[in-house]
Parts: structure tokens; sequence; C-alpha cells
């Protein structure tokens, strides 16, 4: 998909459905809205390599495939990754749903939501489109979301518009008898499908072979599992049994401070920037920090690297935010002298070093609204979250650092069509693509989760709760 320039919005409306101001635009064309841009620039301009122009078609032509023919994450920044043979499949939508217009999909959703009332909790994440976002209770990311979930213990379900691990922690976090739903199943992470339990346990008894299993004099083990948020409930539930704990991209320092209390060493999965970048900035020598790529022995180390190791970080990446580059931060710096580089710790590490500023997708969102009006931001992360900051803070320049538009492949597949869908089944009493952990993993997940929640920085430190917008 060509790069486009998306303007903006001067004038400002009121919104009844949002109950908060929403941007409006001065002209047609660009627009805030991301999707709208990409329509735009898919008809006036050619396709470039990295980005597919099928992110203007709708998911439903991606969900349409037989059933074992092979099926990617769809068009998008993670397009290129490779699926897991188990990925679920999402179930083909009503004629009348696919046939809908963008009018039609609004007035279902909005219809449903008011049947439904405060039976159900509606949880959107920061890089959804804005078509769904629009209709959520709490904007936010993941950890925000999922402990918005535990704030309503008497709703009947949880309609989570993000991905698969974030329903899945909903689940963990929420009530035994509410319903977590996920309005796509096809809707997961690529960088959480990069650390599947199998690969994860055979990595684990190469390390336990290597180092033994005994504690030091002072106590510490000799290595501690530590998985970023973005992974399966399996994986949570495989630290939680194993003494370790789950981190978010605004905690990592914390926590990564708490398992070297614990352990000698940490394995870090499955984000190796965002383990790379913050144990660098806590002083860990590159050099003690090997890369364990799975399906290797002793993850393409040698037995000398991994005993020198400090934190062993696994081979996986969040494809949105490895499109950044240090080339367009300088690109951004020529053309706006002053300009504030804000990049989320996800990005490779010459990334984050070049930029001005790092921080969790919460910190940046921070960042924009406290800043003096007339600031300049080039931002690096998901291009929707970056469209919405530029709409809501009209007083500063906010622009992506990626001229591309790209947005994550997986959040792209929540189309609005498939939100009416979710919601018009539990308004008529059935509950469709509902998500649970089983019991066994369950616990365990929770028991890693618990202990993030112990250590997570408190809001006085940095850490939201989240935006309401009811």
């Amino acid at each position: 998909m060509v790069g486009v320039t998306l303007h903006r919005p001067g004038a400002r409306r009121n919104d009844p459905q949002r109950n908060h101001d929403v941007p409006v635009s001065p002209t047609p064309l660009p627009t805030p809205s991301v999707r709208e841009a990409l329509d735009h620039a898919a008809a006036t301009a050619p396709t470039t390599p990295g980005c597919s122009s099928g992110l203007t078609s709708p998911p439903w032509d991606e969900d349409a495939f037989a059933p074992g023919s092979s099926l990617g994450y769809g068009p998008g920044a993670s397009m290129d990754d490779v699926a897991p043979v188990g990925m679920p499949r999402q179930q083909t939508l009503p004629e009348d749903l696919r046939d809908a217009d963008e009018d039609e999909l609004q007035d279902r959703i909005v219809a449903a939501r008011r049947a439904l009332g405060d039976r159900v909790v509606l949880l959107g994440h920061f890089y959804q489109r804005d078509e769904v976002v629009r209709h959520a209770d709490y904007v936010g990311d993941s950890f925000q979301l999922a402990r918005a979930a535990t704030a309503h213990p008497d709703a009947e379900a949880m309609v989570f518009c993000g991905v698969h691990f974030m329903a899945e922690t909903a689940d963990l976090l929420s009530g035994s008898e509410q319903a977590v739903v996920l309005p796509h199943l096809g809707a997961g992470c690529s960088m959480a499908d990069m650390a599947d339990v199998d690969s994860v346990a055979d990595c684990w008894e190469q390390l336990e072979a290597l180092y033994g299993t005994e504690a030091d004099d002072q106590g510490r083990q000799p290595v501690v599992p530590v998985t970023y948020m973005n992974s399966s409930a399996a994986l949570k539930a495989f630290v939680g049994e194993r003494g370790g704990i789950v981190c978010t991209s605004s905690n990592a320092s914390a926590v990564l401070e708490w398992a070297f209390e614990r352990g000698r060493r940490v394995l870090f999965f499955p984000d190796q920037h965002l383990g790379r970048n913050t144990a660098k900035a806590m002083g860990v020598p590159l050099e003690r920090m090997p890369t364990w790529t799975p399906g290797r022995p002793l993850g393409g180390n040698t037995a000398e690297q991994l005993e020198q190791a400090r934190v062993i970080l696994w081979h996986g990446f969040c494809s949105v935010h490895r499109r950044f580059t240090v080339d367009q931060i300088e690109r951004a710096r020529a053309e706006h002298p002053g300009v504030h580089v804000m990049v989320h710790p996800e990005c490779p590490m010459p990334v984050v070093d070049a930029a001005d500023s790092s921080g969790s997708t919460d910190a940046i969102v921070k960042t924009v609204q406290a800043a003096p009006a007339g600031s300049t931001f080039a931002i690096g992360t998901e291009i929707n979250l970056v469209q919405r900051l530029a709409a809501q803070h009209p007083e500063h320049t906010i622009f992506c650092l990626d001229p591309v538009i790209c947005p994550c492949s997986t959040m792209y597949r929540v189309h609005p069509a498939y939100l009416a869908w979710v919601l018009e089944e539990l308004v008529a009493g059935r509950v469709a693509n509902r998500i649970t952990v089983p019991g066994e993993q369950a616990e365990h997940a929770r028991t890693a989760l618990r202990r993030m929640l112990a250590v997570a920085p408190s809001p006085a430190r940095g850490t939201a709760t989240g935006q309401a917008n009811r």
C-alpha cells in the first residue's frame, strides 16, 4: 500500500455514541480514518512492496478459503509471517452483514449495544480501527483492558476488540461466569505465535541440562522465565508453573529486576527487541544477551555463550514495529526541525537508540497529552493509534515514522461486521466466539499474572488504567 499524508483535522464535534469529543476532517480526503486513507491510496496510486492493497478488501474474503488451505494473517504488516497450522478459523458471516454498508453496520452495532446495556462491556485496543474502537467502553493497551475487564463483575460478557491473547488474558482475570468474546477468531498475533509452548519447553529442557536445576547459595535459580503479555495463555501457564512472571512494555524493567532477584539469568520471550532494549537500559552488556533461535541446538549458541548469558532473548518480533528504521528518523529530523521522535520499545535497538524517547503505548499517549501546544511528534508505532492521536490533538503536528500505511494485520481483521454479528448474537441469547482458558492451565497462568500485578508500577509512576469512554 502506498504512503499517503494523513492530515490533521481542524474542527471537532461531540458524538453521543462515544460520550467524548471526536475529530471531524475539514476536507473529504484524506480523513482521520485509516480505512478511508487506504481506500484513497488504493484508488490513486500503485502498490509498493511491503504492504498489500488487499487491506482495502473485507476480511471475509480471506475467511472464505477452504478448510486446510494456506491461511496467513491477512493483508497488513504481518502478512508475510508464517501463521501456525492450528490458527483458529472464523466462520462465514451471514450474507446480510457481508452486504451491509458502513452506515448500516454502525446503526446495527449501536442498536445491539443499546439492547444489551450494562450486560456487556466492550473493550477496544489502541491499535483497533476507528470504525470499531468508537464503540468501546474502554480504550487502552492489552494490560489496561485486561484490568478493565476485572472492574465489571456484574457484566455477563466482555467483547474484546483486539487479538486472541488479549481475550485469553481477559478470560483469566474476569469472573468464571462471564463470557469473553473475540469478534474474529482469526485475530491472532504473529509475535505471540513465534513462541509456542512446545518450542519453549524444548528450550527449557536444554537450558536445564546445561545449567542444572539447583539454586545457588543466594537462593537464585539458574534461570527464570519471563513472557511478554503478547503470548498465549499456555506460555503464561508455563512460566507460572516454573517460578516465572509476565511483563508488559510499561513494567518490563520492574519485572526484570524481580526476575534478577530470583535467578542468575532470564529467559525472555517472545519479543527479542523489548527484552534487549529493556535489559540494555538496565546496564546488561549486549554480549551477555544471546538470541535463542528455536529448532537449533542450544538455540544456535555455544555452551560458553549461554553460561555467560544474563538475558536469553527469544527470536521473535513485532512485524509492525520492525518496519521502523533509523533512515526514517533521519528523514523526519531533516523535514521537521525540532521534531520529537518517539518509538515503542518493540522497535529494533538501533531505532530506539536513535529516537528521542521510547515507551509503551500508554506512555506515548501520555507524552502527547502532556506536551505544550505546537509540538511536533514523529511516532514509531501502529498507524491507527498514530492517526487517532493526530485527530485528537490538532494543536500538535503528529505523523507516523513509516510513510507506508500498513496496520497490524491481525488487529485489522476485526471488521465492524464481525462486531455487529457477535453483539446481535448476544442480543439473541447466543454466545459466539467465546474464548476460554482450560482449568489447570488457567491456574498457572493466573499465578504468573498475579506476580506481574504485584510488581507493576503504580499509576503515580506512569502506568495508566485505560481510557474510559463511558
